[in-house]
Order: C-alpha cells, then sequence, then structure tokens
C-alpha cells in the first residue's frame, strides 16, 4: 500500500479496543505502558531513555527470553539484546504519534531508517488503533516485520484483555 505522502511500500494494521483514549496513548508513550506490551512475543523490553516529543526519541533494550526466538537470533548471527532507538516525529497527544527507527540489526544490509505512524481515534465501537509501518528492504523482511508487528499487538491484545478491554 502506498500513501500520496510516500513513495515507499506501507502496510497497515489495525485494531479497536474498548478502552479510553487516555489509557491507550500512555501505553505507546510512557515506560510503564511501553514495558508491559512492546516487542514481539519471546522478547522483553526494557525503556532505557524516553524523552516524548517531535525531536526527541526513545531508547530501549529488547531481550530475546523465549526459546523459540533465542535458536532463531542465534541461527541468525543476531544478539540476544539489542539497543533500539526510536525519533519522534510527531507527538500530537492522544492522537497522532510518529516515528522512525533505524533497520541496523540485519546482518550483510546497510542501515536504513522505517517511519511508523500510530493514530488513536474514538469510535462507536471504541478506540480505533491505525498503525501504518514502511516496508522493508526486501519482502522476506517485510513479512517478518508485519510478523513482529502483529505478534506484538498480540500482547497488547492481552494486556487490554486482562483490564476488561478486549479488542
Amino acid at each position: 500500500m502506498m500513501t500520496a505522502s510516500s513513495t515507499r511500500a506501507q502496510f497497515i494494521i489495525e485494531r479497536i479496543y474498548d478502552t479510553t483514549l487516555e489509557e491507550a496513548w500512555a501505553l505507546w508513550t510512557t515506560k510503564e505502558g511501553i514495558e508491559s506490551w512492546w516487542g514481539p512475543e519471546g522478547f522483553d523490553v526494557s525503556v532505557l531513555a524516553l524523552d516524548l516529543r517531535a525531536g526527541g526519541g526513545l531508547l530501549y533494550r529488547m531481550t530475546a527470553t523465549g526459546a523459540d526466538q533465542i535458536a532463531f537470533m542465534k541461527r541468525a548471527g543476531m544478539p540476544l539484546s539489542t539497543d533500539c532507538k526510536i525519533s519522534y516525529t510527531d507527538v500530537s497527544p492522544p492522537q497522532k504519534l510518529g516515528y522512525t527507527t533505524m533497520a541496523d540489526f540485519i546482518p550483510n544490509v546497510a542501515p536504513y531508517e522505517v517511519a511508523t505512524l500510530v493514530e488513536l481515534k474514538v469510535t462507536t465501537a471504541g478506540v480505533k488503533m491505525l498503525i501504518t509501518f514502511d516496508a522493508m528492504h526486501e519482502e522476506l523482511w517485510t513479512e517478518r516485520a508485519r510478523a513482529g508487528h502483529e505478534s506484538q499487538l498480540s500482547k497488547l491484545d492481552k494486556l487490554l484483555a486482562r483490564r476488561g478491554g478486549t479488542p
């Protein structure tokens, strides 16, 4: 999928949650919120620094903790823990969060930026979360990214379900 403002391929993931706009925003923008669900299944995240403003950033450590994920990372020649940095491009509380990350973890591929846009909107069904991601450098890595994001969001689904905000 392409947007009018981008020539790069993108993909979108959408969810609707029975929660408040403020809670949904906090899950994306606070240390406690991010650490409660961020990262694919089998990975834990620790926030090291958070400066929530356009031009600011998030520094976090993602560590493989699940047996399958540890095995995959080892087979791929990738470290079990990686420090990741997000640079915020748009912080418009509580409805829009834009950021870029460096894809600098792919063996034999020069680092490049990947943009993400999170849009939150109250609807009659709940809070609609629309997330637009840049595609990766090749289809295989785009599918891995999509699977990782879907896995990460399944952790958010479970977290909100425990709180009574089922998707």
